[in-house]
């Protein structure tokens, strides 16, 4: 079966101002995250692409426009499955005012149990994005053969729950999985098992040094902005 290449889009312009921006319309990439997304062509130069499935949200768009551009031979395809989490009345709120609110605790512990207000929960989000890459790898396999690798654009925590279902892993410790802005995992999939061979690669290590600013002990909902 194919390999699946999941990029999460960009920074956004979400990510800087602290946002949850989930469906909001409107969030763009900021100037860092059109600079990730200018570079992923080179990233990718090696690898044949069969297809490119991208988030309908702007972001997701806008993080594969570089990568299209440079691949004229491949169009856009679109899947609301895969889509950011639907965080409901937390849309467009405030991370930080977020921290306190009794869910969030739930969010981070025991994300199963976890359903937005207004939104879908989060067992619901994983559901979506697993079922569709499954479709997704058997149309690639069907049209471009076993041995092919598709993209896939996507966001910080559908990422991170497609990563739970391929290895095995529960989603209630989906949080401890960590994805940038821009970053490449790979799910490599065949008849018995899937294999991670890449996870939240971003050919650099800058986010790995010390921070001015505590990153604390929570999980970012949504994400993250990646290294400063």
């Amino acid at each position: 079966m194919p390999t699946l290449i999941l990029v999460r889009h960009g920074r956004s312009t979400a990510n800087t101002a602290g946002v949850l921006a989930g469906w909001t319309p409107g969030v763009a990439l900021d100037e860092r995250g059109a600079a990730q997304a200018a570079r992923l062509p080179e990233r990718l130069a090696d690898l044949p692409l069969a297809e490119i499935v991208a988030s309908p949200l702007q972001r997701c768009r806008e993080t594969v426009a570089p990568l299209l551009a440079a691949r004229p031979e491949l169009t856009l395809h679109t899947d609301d499955r895969i889509g950011e989490c639907d965080y409901g009345d937390w849309s467009g709120r405030k991370l930080a005012e977020l921290t306190d609110e009794p869910l969030m605790q739930v969010v981070q512990q025991h994300p199963t149990a976890a359903a937005f207000p207004g939104g879908e929960s989060m067992r619901q989000m994983q559901h979506r994005a697993a079922e569709a890459v499954r479709e997704w790898n058997a149309r690639v396999e069907r049209e471009h053969g076993e041995d092919a690798a598709y993209v896939m654009c996507s966001h910080g925590d559908i990422i991170k729950s497609l990563v739970a279902d391929a290895i095995g892993l529960h989603l209630d410790l989906f949080q401890r999985i960590s994805v940038e802005p821009c970053s490449i995992t790979a799910i490599r999939y065949t008849r018995l098992r899937p294999f991670l061979v890449r996870l939240g690669d971003t050919g650099d290590f800058a986010s790995l040094a010390p921070r001015e600013t505590p990153q604390g002990l929570d999980a970012p909902v949504g994400g993250g902005a990646g290294a400063p």
